[in-house]
């Protein structure tokens, strides 16, 4: 008995070590924690091999409820399907799916959302929107080619209201490794003040 009992606590003394060992997910938001698993995990990551061994995680902007805004939405009628300008020379189609009017520190903001044809065709992906956008901290503290932000159809209340949170904003592939194609940010999609929220710029080794 005696020996069964010592071999216990020695094995629930090394359970204790190695949860104490593990790293504690890194970021301050469950999202920021969840985005830097992802890059972190070797199989699903864009970062480059040597990025990967050196990757502390995400630089990003400190969360700032300002950065959280309604939205009214106004859907595009009868949009056309165009193909959408990349970084290669893929051209993926998308439609224009409507258009968000917000105020944002004082300014009125306007910003055109789009939907991927393709992504119509895949049942994970079919509700997802696409918003990408530029301001005026692009090129400098953020990605020169702008950030992205993922909605959904279903996030689009029945008042035809929708909340948009610039501190989930990811960047695309291309801002750690020029292998991806990546959709060009709309120039009508700028935003002419500074979104000091988010993701931040890559700093590649």
């Amino acid at each position: 008995m005696k020996k069964l009992l010592f071999i216990c606590s020695v094995f629930l003394m090394m359970m204790s070590c190695k949860s104490q060992g593990k790293r504690p997910l890194m970021g301050k938001t469950v999202y920021q924690q969840e985005l830097n698993a992802s890059y972190k995990d070797a199989s699903k990551s864009p970062l480059k091999k040597k990025d990967l061994r050196n990757f502390n995680g995400l630089e990003f902007f400190t969360v700032d409820s300002t950065f959280i805004v309604n939205a009214k939405f106004t859907k595009t009628e009868n949009a056309p399907t165009f193909k959408m300008a990349t970084t290669t020379d893929r051209k993926p189609l998308y439609k224009e799916y409507g258009l968000l009017d917000f105020t944002l520190n004082g300014k009125n903001c306007k910003l055109t959302i789009y939907q991927s044809q393709d992504d119509l065709r895949d049942e994970k992906y079919k509700d997802y929107l696409f918003l990408p956008f530029t301001d005026d901290t692009s090129g400098n503290e953020s990605y020169g080619g702008g950030r992205y932000m993922d909605v959904m159809t279903t996030d689009i209340k029945p008042d035809n209201t929708v909340v948009l949170n610039f501190n989930n904003t990811y960047n695309p592939y291309c801002a750690y490794n020029d292998k991806y194609s990546c959709p060009l940010t709309p120039r009508k999609n700028h935003l002419d003040l500074e979104i000091k929220a988010g993701i931040k710029a890559f700093k590649k080794h």
